[in-house]
């Protein structure tokens, strides 16, 4: 995604800030997947689109509040909220103050701005990456489905229960030894639902080639796992290095704040992918395989 499209995203939110929208119609409205609109937005901006959208509302409803004779019921209702007590619990929230106290001179309320997404090059930083192309490939998987708005939310630890699940059950072991020694490589899949879709897909797999056992895998697929099937396509390879999962988000946050608006490349709606390796380097926690295409 463009800047320019964040920014039209922005106008978009902005000039429909009064009406019930919320991350999907702002995606619809400039032509792109709701999980890539989310994913993107959210990494650029700091915060999910409907993060701001709320805290939006909760300004313009404060300066309301203190400008007019507008009563608090009133306010709930023409910004979005179901009932007065929703709205009064968001707006002590966000401001600090309840509605009725911004009423009063000298209430304390915090002002959120319309944002500018502006790109800022402050010195020399390497990223290293190296570009692949892969034709359409099979995963044998453990794959459930996600909403989006756990993407990038950093109290939101359903992927990372979805791992430990998998381990504490024995399913990822049967998977391994699918494979021959020094191939047992993990895969971390994801990939956007269908279009205008909530959720995605994270699957936990290994790939299916000519070193996978076919028998094996066709007994696994009788018994609950999946067949995942990914798209020819070119990725961008990045390495993550670090000890935990910390270095994929932080992958990603410059991905889409450094790679993509230096190198022209924008990420598809393609299945994306971790590799955990067998046999890895040294603190490289797995690498990170984007699919791109020149912008």
């Amino acid at each position: 995604m463009s800047i320019q499209l964040i920014q039209q995203a922005i106008r978009y939110m902005e000039e429909h800030i009064y009406e019930d929208i919320n991350y999907t119609d702002v995606a619809t409205s400039i032509h792109m997947s709701n999980y890539n609109f989310h994913r993107t937005f959210s990494f650029i901006a700091g915060m999910t689109a409907n993060e701001y959208i709320r805290n939006r509302r909760l300004t313009l409803a404060a300066q309301e509040l203190q400008a007019t004779d507008l009563s608090v019921i009133d306010a709930a209702y023409k910004y979005g909220y179901e009932s007065p007590e929703s709205f009064s619990k968001a707006f002590t929230r966000f401001h600090g103050s309840t509605p009725k106290q911004a009423k009063k001179p000298g209430a304390k309320l915090h002002l959120f701005s319309p944002l500018v997404i502006k790109i800022i090059t402050e010195g020399g930083s390497i990223m290293n990456y190296r570009m692949e192309h892969r034709q359409a490939q099979q995963f044998l998987a453990l794959v459930k489905a996600f909403p989006n708005e756990i993407i990038n939310d950093d109290n939101d630890h359903s992927i990372p229960d979805f791992w430990t699940a998998c381990f504490d059950k024995n399913l990822i072991e049967p998977m391994k030894q699918l494979r021959k020694e020094g191939k047992r490589d993990i895969f971390g899949l994801c990939s956007p639902a269908k279009e205008n879709g909530t959720h995605f897909d994270y699957g936990i797999g290994i790939i299916m080639d000519e070193d996978t056992d076919a028998e094996g895998a066709k007994k696994l697929l009788n018994n609950g796992y999946t067949l995942w099937k990914a798209e020819p396509a070119d990725y961008a390879v990045f390495r993550c290095i670090g000890t935990d999962g910390g270095c994929i988000g932080e992958t990603w946050a410059k991905f889409y704040k450094e790679f993509s608006p230096q190198t022209g490349y924008v990420q598809t709606d393609d299945t994306d992918y971790e590799i955990y390796f067998e046999k890895g380097e040294e603190d490289l926690f797995c690498e990170l395989w984007v699919p791109v295409t020149k912008g």
